[in-house]
C-alpha cells in the first residue's frame, strides 16, 4: 500500500513538471510571437508611410533619407530575430524610422500625424524649444525645433558619447560625422557642450521646468546613491573586505540608431524640454 501511494506521488510530479513545462514553452511561444507581430506592425506602417511622402525640400528629403535607412536596418534585424530582445530591437528602429516620417511631415506642412511610443534610446534626451547658434573652432552650428534652410537635419533625440541630444533639427548630422574616435570625436564633444552646456553660452538657457527638476532629481539620487554605498563600504570595511562599485548602465543595444549610450544623461542632466 505504502509503495503504491509513492508510485502514485511520483506519477503526480512528474505530471506536474510536464506540464509546467509545456506552459513555459507555450508562454514563451505565445511572447515570441506578439514581439513578432509588433515589431513587424510598426516596421510596415513605416514602408506604407515611405511609399506615400515625396518632397523636395533640403529638410524632407534628408528625413526621408533617415527613415528609408532605419526601414533598411529593421527590415534586416526582423529577417535574423530570433527572440523577444531582438524584435524589440527591431521595433524600435522601426519608431526610429516613423519618427523620422514624422520630421518629414513637419517639413512638408502638414499634419505629422498621431504620436508614437517614446523611443527607449530617447529617453531623458528632451527636445529643442528655442533657436540656437555656436561657433566651435571657427564653424558655426544651429540647431532649433523647427524645420529650415539652415537646420535641415532631424534628430530624434538620444544620447552620443554620453551625452544628452535633444531631439529638434540641426545645421549638420554632426553625431554622425563624429562617429569615429580621435579628432572626430573631440569636435563632436565641443559641438555638444558648446550646444547643450550653459557654461559655454548664456547661463539657463532652454532651462525649462522638466528640464531643472530632472537635474535636480539626478543630483539627489547621485547623493543619495553616494552615502549609501559608502555606508556599505565601511561595513566591508570592518570585515576587512573591499567593496567595488557597480558600473553605470550603457545602454548600447539600440544598434538601429545614430546614438550610442552613456551615463551622463542619468546623472548630469535630466530628462526634458531644452
Amino acid at each position: 500500500m505504502e509503495v503504491a501511494l509513492w508510485v502514485v506521488l511520483i506519477l503526480m510530479l512528474g505530471g506536474a513538471l510536464v506540464f509546467w513545462r509545456w506552459g513555459s514553452r507555450s508562454r514563451r511561444a505565445t511572447e515570441l510571437a506578439d514581439a513578432r507581430a509588433e515589431a513587424q506592425r510598426w516596421y510596415e506602417r513605416l514602408g506604407g508611410q515611405l511609399m506615400n511622402l515625396h518632397g523636395d525640400a533640403p529638410a524632407v528629403r534628408q528625413a526621408l533619407a533617415d527613415a528609408g535607412e532605419r526601414y533598411n536596418a529593421a527590415g534586416s534585424q526582423l529577417e535574423q530575430a530570433g527572440t523577444t530582445h531582438q524584435f524589440a530591437l527591431a521595433r524600435e528602429t522601426a519608431l526610429e524610422g516613423l519618427a523620422y516620417i514624422r520630421a518629414a511631415r513637419t517639413a512638408m506642412g502638414i499634419d505629422p500625424g498621431p504620436e508614437l511610443p517614446p523611443l527607449a534610446a530617447a529617453r531623458g534626451a528632451g527636445m529643442l524649444t528655442k533657436e540656437r547658434e555656436v561657433n566651435v573652432q571657427g564653424q558655426t552650428y544651429r540647431a532649433g525645433p523647427q524645420p529650415g534652410n539652415r537646420t535641415p537635419y532631424y534628430y530624434p533625440g538620444g544620447n552620443w558619447q554620453g551625452r544628452p541630444v535633444p531631439a529638434g533639427w540641426y545645421s549638420t548630422p554632426w553625431w554622425k560625422t563624429a562617429l569615429g574616435t580621435g579628432a572626430g570625436v573631440l569636435g563632436g564633444i565641443l559641438i555638444a557642450d558648446a550646444l547643450f552646456s550653459p557654461a559655454f553660452a548664456d547661463p539657463g538657457y532652454g532651462y525649462e521646468a522638466g528640464y531643472q527638476e530632472g537635474f535636480n532629481d539626478g543630483f539627489d539620487d547621485g547623493q543619495g546613491q553616494g552615502g549609501d554605498f559608502g555606508d556599505q563600504g565601511q561595513d566591508y570595511g570592518d570585515q576587512g573586505q573591499d567593496f567595488a562599485g557597480q558600473g553605470d548602465y550603457a545602454g548600447g543595444d539600440f544598434g538601429g540608431g545614430d546614438f550610442g549610450g552613456g551615463d551622463f544623461g542619468g546623472g548630469d542632466f535630466g530628462g526634458g524640454d531644452w
